[in-house]
């Protein structure tokens, strides 16, 4: 496994509606590499997780967008979940969070319907990636190009880009994201 020793990475969801899974294995990939996870948010307190449409666990938020920065992390992460990046794509701080990794050539990991925020972020144009795949014609009308594969690294400059599809990926999204991060 690669190395995060002394990388930390921000984790990037909204108050309420992460997919659990999502969130935890690649924040245990995280730690398991070294590294230390930092979770951010849009309010501080905690954050409602859930299991696809059920309420599952809360998790205290670390910082928020608002008072962080992409200087403070080395690599960002983005789980998805149907509501998690539907609110982040509407809260102009949120979008220029993630923005702000991609302006800084920072990589990025998001896994099923996180591509939404990326989309408004407006950092997939030219980009080739994966994601849940009701994604796909927004993918394309934002300029990407959309794969069915089950991890796509994408090295268009300024950042580095990894995308899966959903949570039976997150084996081959987490080797994946921390082998990038390592880097």
């Amino acid at each position: 496994m690669a190395s995060l020793q002394g990388k930390t990475v921000a984790f990037l969801i909204a108050p309420e509606g992460v997919e659990q899974i999502e969130l935890t294995e690649p924040w245990q990939a995280v730690e398991q590499a070294g590294g230390t996870p930092r979770l951010v948010s849009t309010q501080s307190g905690r954050a409602q997780a859930f299991d696809h449409l059920d309420k599952a666990d809360t998790f205290s938020v670390d910082t928020t967008v608002d008072v962080s920065g992409p200087g403070e992390f080395d690599a960002l992460v983005l789980p998805g979940g149907v509501a998690n990046p539907d609110f982040l794509r509407t809260d102009e701080g949120a979008v220029a969070f993630v923005r702000g990794f991609f302006d800084a050539g920072k990589p990025v990991a998001a896994i099923c319907h996180a591509p939404w925020t990326l989309i408004e972020a407006d950092v997939v144009r030219g980009r080739v990636l994966t994601s849940w795949p009701s994604l796909r014609t927004d993918l394309r009308n934002a300029g990407a190009t959309w794969v069915d594969e089950e991890v796509k690294i994408c090295d268009h400059a300024p950042s580095l880009l990894v995308t899966s599809r959903k949570p039976d990926d997150l084996k081959a999204f987490c080797q994946a994201f921390t082998e990038v991060f390592a880097r």
